[in-house]
């Protein structure tokens, strides 16, 4: 039985399984650079297709990368915070289930041996790898990525939702998504 397997037979998703509804994520044994958010949104769920929406337009936007290439090359992996939509809160969707990534995410970063770089998209990944404080404050955290190279590149969620920050941070567009394009195309480039 493979990991995938594995993950839908765990007991914490069988209310998911029951629904038919299948982990959404993507491990290729050659992937150079992995995308580590927080959990698919619905649309996401009901496509199967991880980064299926207006958020993964911006985030292929910002990575450099084309859509063929984010999906169809093998060199990038995608690995949520939790494989499943958690439902709505009163303002916007529940985190991710906490455990999940405790359990599944070490092997299935074993999984892919030729990784150079992980891109921590959004608080859920960045309090969980970087093990910030409750203090820090997810814009230091970004404004201060280098701090975290070369595993680690940390940014906003690319989520309509954060156009707001984006307007009062307009450094994050000016000066970090161009590193972080230069540190993708590196990579990928290798």
């Amino acid at each position: 039985m493979g990991i995938f397997e594995e993950i839908e037979q765990d007991h914490a998703n069988k209310e998911f399984t029951q629904l038919g509804l299948s982990p959404i994520y993507s491990a290729p044994v050659t992937a150079r650079i992995i995308i580590i958010g927080q959990a698919p949104g619905l649309r996401v769920q009901n496509s199967g297709i991880s980064w299926d929406d207006a958020s993964g337009d911006r985030l292929r936007a910002w990575l450099g990368v084309t859509k063929d290439l984010f999906y169809n090359s093998g060199m990038i992996g995608i690995i949520p915070m939790d494989f499943y939509y958690p439902g709505k809160s009163k303002s916007g969707d529940l985190p991710p289930r906490k455990g999940i990534a405790d359990k599944w995410h070490p092997r299935l970063l074993k999984e892919m041996p030729d990784v150079k770089l992980i891109v921590l998209v959004g608080s859920y990944s960045q309090k969980y790898y970087l093990h910030l404080k409750s203090q820090d404050k997810i814009t230091d955290v970004i404004k201060n990525y280098r701090d975290y190279l070369p595993n680690y590149f940390p940014i906003v969620h690319p989520s309509p939702r954060n156009n707001i920050w984006l307007k009062k941070n307009e450094w994050f567009e000016q000066e970090v998504v161009p590193n972080l394009q230069k540190v993708v195309s590196g990579i990928l480039s290798e």
